[in-house]
């Protein structure tokens, strides 16, 4: 080193001792400019910025001279004073760390301390560090430290001087470790604990997470696999300072960490597997706590618990009395000191002596209740299992035993798991007990399930007398006596002294072999045991069952010993009087054997039997037997319920129901709960109860029909289908099967079919009520059903066939007038709907017959309703005739009287829906009143009766509907309030509120309506008249047009659609002619509407007007007709001019439609007819009336005029056209109308004159009106047919002249274009002719028409692959129906003109073609002249 850096150097010390800290810097800066890799020069440019409080130029002068030399000290602890200054901690810490081993490596203990004590500051600032860093710091303080060898070297420190030094807290860490254990202890186990807390919560969020038991295992191996904690413990435990207590809890803890580390270790089948280590490690802490008596709870209950005891004795009576000292209050202390006084063991040591009698437990102590208590607590205790699946086992409590076994089971494999060993002989005994509970709960519903296990139990240990003894048991219910006789033997040769196992096999191998027919020496092995066991005390049950055995025995030995056998039952009753079985056998002996029988006595053994024990099936089958002979039906399903409860067929649970998987024993007893169910009307129970019965005896009969009826009353038809179709199988000869087949059915709307099936059983019962009735029922369904869907004949047909059966019925029996009344005035109320009766001979032939049968009866009501006798010659309606008969027989059913209220209700409301028909029907107003009154006081009476029956309410509102608004309203809320879902009702509000002008609320009623039934036709139609009302007549339009394809069909709405799409297409075609295909929808619903209203002039007359529009003009022409008749006979009873202005106005439609028959004589008639009703001179005030007059006058005079003129009466028709030209004066479009055909028709006659004349009229006519279109059309044909150029320019020059949207206006046929090609034509020039259709279809390229003229005139021209251009360019124009049915043979035409190979597929366009339009005549040419190319 230079003196100069020297120097430098000297003087940056010294102005840092004199704190001139920028002279300082200047020195350094001087030395390093000289030499830059100079260790003091950059500590003291380090120490000069940072006293000037440039803190990152001091931070990279210390780093440099860090660089330079890493193990000088001084740059470290400038540093450091950087950093704190800085607040940097993280490097503060690292720093402090690194001067900790700088001064640890120059064995400066002092200094390394300085560093720790400094750092241990910094940790212990929760603000500025972790705990884990903490931890990191506190383990320096540990003998495994590298620091530790240097700060051992520290003195001691001074208790009475703390202050002497500032290493206080290392010194004391360094010479008492136990709390810097203890504080990394606390440390490491909230952290621990925080972490596993914290992933099992964000793993349990994840999709597909495994269990939280799995997630908690996977978390705690993760967690304990680097756990410090079992290290620390050890530390703590093997410290020599650690005080006792502390050792004791930290031993605890080990303990617990070691047990969690082990149960969340996965098993391995390997030998020395972690597992093995730690539960070797877990073993060895457990071992070491019981023997030093150390009072930790989870080491003694896991020291007794993982002990594979083959039974509770094998477990160490010592350490349990031990267990019960330590742990007084625990809950398995009550239950094992309960238990040793229960079974008479001392729970102190100086008592277990041999030789000592065992304790006799305390009477008044119910120890039983002691340790199902403490029970409830133990959870997780095998040993706890154990006692109570063996308490619950010596009390016969098979069913509480099961379920602790079953958990047992459980904690066993858990274990199992947990540990990673097996525990045999604890799983045996549980799987022991679990299956001899099972073999005597409810046998043998179980013994299925406790044979499979049995079977396992005797292959791992074939003489285990528990196992071998249930399989005993099985083998005997199994009826296989010498396989049991075998087992029991076998037991008896295991443990031949033993007075429990022993002693009970020896009695039922006595008992197997007496079933086996060897009574005598069953006899001889009984009294052997019984001889055993009155040499015992107690044990009266054994006795009992013995000598009930014995007597059996004797029993089945034959009549002379049965005296032997009831002495022996009576003895069985003396030692035991709860032993039913004696009860049931003494039962069977006083009604079998004892002569005379005693059924009294009989009847109270078997009863005594069945109270003490409801397994005992015979007495339970021989009481309700007896019961169902006395007619107590309630004690019969009391019995049979008990029989089923005993025989286990009921699952567990808040509401007890019949096991899914159960073979009933006892049939009988489900058949009975069965029937009573079903007389209940409890069909799910009855159902139920009687396939549980059919499981047992599967052909049945009796249980199928009952099964089937139970089906169908609950509305499951199929499967009621289904089983009487079984029971018909099972018995071909048994008609109530196919009865109840043919209810079903009907009740599913198969009708026909149940009409057969009801006609068969007559045909070899005729006088079978109940199938009469049910056939009456039927064609009143069927009737129903047809007239809903429109097939009115048939309803007729049906509704004649339910009176004819029902009076059948009345023939056959008086019993049930009730409801065939109901059937036969149902029938006919039906029947009076219709406009006439096809059938009138068999109609009145019935009414014959009903008329006298209920016309001695009149209600008082009726008396001034109805006229008095009825009488079938004197009335010519035979629809109200009917309609009267079904008042009287509705009057007559009351007159009856009813079984309850229900129906006298219904028979009160069906009177009044009678009178309310009749009402609307009645011609007088008085009668028509009282009828209507009378009505209301009967829906009144029925909801008296009944006021919970919505239908009723509707009824009195509907009846109440003009004449009281209120109550009408009050009526429809309270049949909503029962039934809000009724979209009936709801709609009869809507129309309610639309009478009553409340459009918002009618529009709200009829959305409902639509919303519960969308197919209810009522509530469109009533939407329609809101829309119209609101004056949306498209949508009404299209509201109506829904309703009439619903499948229920509303009359009114088919009227009110046709006349309002009639309206519409007149109103809004453009064409004179519109296509037929329009009026086809107003066509069928008025077809259909006529056929249910015959008699509807109105409709008759719309209809025909239709016919004429879709070209059916002889049926318009009767259509019309009956519509005059109609009218006619209207007119005849009221006179009112109204009806006479329509009859006048059917006769003018029906002349016309005469005219075009080319009827002119009956055209001329009616003329003549309808003229004579007008006036020759309308009264001018009546403005409308005269128009109206007017234009039928002109219309009448003119078409008779075009009659006469077909007729050949010139002058006459000549003379009535001028007539009709004079009447349309005012009238400018009839008047050209008229003008046009007058032209027409002086055309027609041929001559000159009369053509001039025709040319003359129309010439008149267009200067009069210059806008006749028709008229100009007429006169260019007339110039087109004459050659005469100037007419045609003179008449078609304006048209021409106009612009192309006024001109279609005027022209809305396009006849100006025709005309033009057709002039063209004329005169053999194709060319304009080509050319005036090719701008029609540039000025219309959407027009099918004119693009069918342009292509057949260019087919003209050879052109064809221009014409098949024009037609395919068009064809995605979706035009008139009519107008692409022709393009389609054009098309195909066009296809096979130049090409023959086309002709297939031109063909198949052609036939299309016909197949559209068969009428159509072009159609077939087209075919024949593709078939001819094609031949060619």
């Amino acid at each position: 080193m230079s003196a100069f850096v020297k120097s430098k150097l000297k003087l940056a010390k010294d102005a840092i001792a004199k704190r001139d800290y920028e002279k300082a810097r200047e020195s350094a800066l001087g030395v390093l400019e000289y030499e830059p890799e100079n260790y003091h020069a950059h500590v003291f440019l380090g120490v000069a910025y940072m006293k000037l409080d440039d803190l990152g130029k001091s931070e990279q002068a210390y780093h440099t001279a860090i660089e330079l030399n890493s193990v000088q000290v001084l740059a470290w602890q400038g540093i450091s004073q950087v950093y704190e200054a800085a607040r940097k901690w993280t490097q503060y810490a690292q720093t402090l760390e690194k001067l900790a081993y700088l001064h640890a490596s120059a064995n400066d203990a002092t200094k390394c301390a300085e560093a720790l004590q400094k750092l241990l500051e910094l940790r212990h600032d929760d603000t500025r560090s972790s705990r884990m860093q903490l931890a990191e710091t506190l383990s320096l303080l540990l003998p495994e430290s590298p620091l530790y060898t240097v700060l051992a070297t520290l003195p001691a420190p001074d208790p009475t001087n703390p202050a002497s030094t500032i290493i206080g807290d290392v010194q004391a860490a360094i010479h008492n470790s136990l709390p810097v254990l203890e504080e990394l202890v606390l440390i490491y186990e909230q952290e621990e604990n925080n972490i596993a807390q914290n992933e099992i919560a964000k793993r349990r969020t994840r999709l597909g997470a495994p269990p939280l038991e799995q997630i908690q295992r996977d978390v705690t191996l993760e967690v304990l696999s680097s756990s410090q904690l079992p290290r620390l413990y050890e530390e703590v435990l093997n410290h020599p300072n650690t005080p006792d207590e502390l050792r004791r809890s930290t031993e605890a803890k080990l303990l617990r960490a070691k047990q969690r580390h082990l149960y969340a270790l996965p098993t391995s089948a390997k030998d020395g597997s972690p597992k093995d280590q730690v539960a070797a490690e877990v073993e060895r802490l457990i071992n070491g706590m019981v023997l030093l008596k150390i009072p930790d709870e989870l080491a003694w209950s896991l020291f007794i618990e993982g002990k594979d005891a083959a039974k509770i004795e094998d477990y160490d009576l010592a350490i349990l009395r031990q267990y019960l000292e330590l742990f007084q209050t625990s809950s398995l202390s009550k239950l094992l000191g309960a238990y040793f006084a229960y079974v008479g063991i001392s729970s102190e040591d100086d008592d277990e002596d041999e030789g000592k009698t065992p304790r006799e437990p305390d009477p008044e102590v119910e120890y039983a209740e002691i340790m199902i208590e403490a029970f409830n607590d133990l959870s997780d205790s095998l040993l706890a299992h154990r006692i109570i699946a063996e308490i619950y086992e010596q009390d016969a409590d098979y069913e509480n035993a099961i379920k602790v076994c079953e958990s047992g089971l459980e904690l066993v494999r858990r274990s199992e798991q947990n540990w990673g060993r097996p525990m045999n002989h604890v799983k045996k005994a549980f799987n022991v007990a679990l299956a001899t509970s099972l073999v005597h709960l409810f046998p043998p519903k179980n013994h299925i399930r406790a044979l499979r296990i049995l079977d396992q139990v005797l292959s791992e240990d074939p003489d285990d007398t528990a196992a071998l003894m249930g399989r005993g048991f099985i083998l005997q219910y199994a009826k296989r006596w010498d396989e049991a006789a075998d087992l029991f033997s076998k037991v008896v040769q295991l443990d031949p002294e033993d007075l429990d196992q022993g002693g009970r096999a020896k009695e039922e191998r006595a008992w197997s072999i007496a079933m086996c027919g060897k009574q005598q020496e069953a006899a001889d092995e009984l009294r052997a045991v019984i001889g055993t066991l009155e040499e015992l005390e107690g044990h009266d049950d054994e006795k009992a069952r013995c000598y009930w055995k014995l007597g059996r025995c004797y029993w089945e030995m034959g009549d002379e010993h049965r005296e032997e056998a009831y002495k022996h039952f009576v003895t069985s009753l003396k030692r035991s009087p709860t032993f039913a079985p004696a009860f049931t056998s003494l039962g069977i002996y006083y009604l079998e054997f004892l002569s005379p029988p005693d059924p009294n006595r009989a009847s109270k053994c078997f009863q005594k039997a069945f109270e003490l024990d409801p397994r005992e099936a015979d007495a339970a089958r021989r009481l309700a037997e007896g019961f169902a002979e006395e007619g107590e039906w309630d004690l019969v399903e009391v019995v049979a319920r008990r029989t089923i409860v005993g025989e286990g067929g009921l699952e567990e649970g808040p509401e007890a129901r019949a096991s899914r998987r159960y073979l009933p024993i006892n049939a009988w007893a489900w058949k009975a709960v069965g029937a009573v169910e079903l007389t209940r009307r409890n069909y799910v129970a009855a159902i139920e109860a009687l396939q549980i019965a059919l499981r047992t005896d599967v052909d049945d009969h009796m249980s199928w029909i009952r099964l089937g009826e139970a089906y169908s009353k609950a509305g499951r038809f199929a499967a009621a289908f289904k089983a009487l179709e079984h029971a018909r199988e099972l018995d071909h000869e048994d008609w109530i099967s196919s009865y109840f087949i043919g209810e079903v059915q009907r009740q599913m709307g198969q009708y026909e079919e149940a009409i057969v099936a009801f006609q068969s059983i007559l045909s070899g019962r005729p006088q079978e009520i109940g199938v009469l009735h049910s056939l009456g029922q039927s064609f009143l369904d069927l009737g129903q059903y047809e007239l809903a869907t429109g097939f009115l004949a048939r309803a007729e047909v049906s509704f004649l066939s339910a009176v004819r059966v029902s009076l059948d019925l009345l023939e056959a029996s008086s019993g049930f007038r009730r409801v065939a009344w109901k059937t036969i005035a149902d029938a006919l109320f039906h029947l009076s709907a219709f406009a006439n009766i096809d059938d009138d001979d068999l109609a009145q032939e019935l009414l014959a017959r009903v008329i006298p049968l209920v016309t001695d009866h009149p209600g008082n009501g009726l008396v001034d309703i109805v006229s008095h006798p009825l009488s079938v010659d004197s009335s010519e309606n035979l629809p109200l005739l009917a309609l009267e008969a079904a008042l009287v027989a509705y009057d007559y059913r009351i007159a009856l009287g009813a079984i309850d209220d229900a129906a006298k209700a219904s028979a009160y409301h069906d009177l009044g829906s009678a009178l309310s028909e009749f009402a609307r029907r009645a011609t007088h107003d008085e009668k028509r009143e009282r009828a209507l009154q009378h009505a209301i006081s009967q829906f009144k009476e029925a909801l008296r009766l009944d006021p919970s029956n919505d239908a009723f309410w509707v009824a009195l509102g509907n009846a109440t509907f003009l004449s009281q608004p209120g109550v009408c309203q009050h009526s429809y809320v309270r049949a909503l309030e029962i039934d809000s879902k009724n979209a009936a009702t709801w709609t009869n509000l809507g129309l309610f509120y639309l009478h009553h002008e409340d459009a918002e609320l009618a529009n709200e009623a009829f959305y409902k309506a639509q919303t519960l039934d969308p197919d209810y036709a009522l509530a469109w139609v009533g939407q329609g008249l809101v829309a119209t009302v609101n004056g949306h007549e498209r949508e009404a339009r299209a509201l109506f047009e829904h309703a009439t394809t619903l499948t229920a069909a509303v009359p009114e709405a088919d009227l009110e659609y046709a006349t309002r799409l009639f309206t519409k297409i007149n109103k809004s075609t453009t064409s004179r002619a519109a296509s037929k295909d329009a009026f086809l929808p107003a066509f069928f619903v008025l077809d259909r509407f006529c056929k249910q209203r015959p008699q509807d002039a109105s409709a008759l007359h719309l209809f025909g007007l239709v016919c004429e529009r879709v070209g059916h003009l002889s049926v318009g022409v009767d259509l019309i007709s009956r519509a005059i008749s109609v009218l006619e006979a209207a007119y005849e009873e009221s006179e009112d001019p109204a009806i006479e202005r329509q009859f006048t106005m059917a006769h003018t439609s029906v002349a016309r439609l005469r005219l075009s028959t080319a009827d002119y004589a009956g055209a001329l008639e009616s003329y003549q007819v309808a003229t004579g009703l007008l006036p020759d001179q309308p009264n001018e005030s009546e403005a409308e009336a005269d128009a109206e007059s007017r234009v039928l006058l002109a219309q009448c005079q003119f078409g008779a005029g075009l009659a006469h003129f077909k007729l050949g009466e010139l002058p006459e028709a000549l003379a009535l056209f001028e007539a009709a030209m004079a009447t349309a004066v005012d009238h400018p479009v009839i008047r050209g109308h008229i003008v046009v055909l007058l032209a027409q028709t002086l055309w027609a006659i041929g001559t000159d004159e009369a053509k001039e004349s025709a040319k003359t009229q129309l010439l008149q006519s267009i200067e009069h009106d210059p806008e006749n279109l028709m008229a100009i059309n007429t006169l260019a044909g007339m110039g087109i047919l004459t050659d005469d150029d100037g007419l045609i320019d003179a008449a078609l020059t304006e048209v021409l002249s106009l612009p192309l949207d006024q001109r279609h206006e005027r022209d809305p046929e396009r006849d100006v274009t025709y005309l033009l090609m057709q002039h063209h034509l004329g005169q053999g020039d194709t060319c304009q002719a080509l050319s005036v259709a090719q701008k029609a279809v540039f000025a219309e390229p959407a027009c099918t028409d004119m693009r069918c003229s342009l292509a057949a005139l260019t087919l003209r021209t050879g052109e064809s692959s221009a014409a098949l251009a024009t037609l395919e360019s068009g064809s995605h124009v979706h035009g008139d129906l009519a107008e692409l049915r022709a393009a389609l043979a054009l098309h195909a035409v066009a296809l096979c003109v130049d090409s023959v190979q086309e002709a297939p597929a031109a063909l198949l366009l052609a036939q299309k073609a016909v197949l559209l339009s068969p009428w159509d005549r072009h159609a077939w040419e087209a075919v024949a002249y593709i078939n001819c190319r094609a031949a060619q």
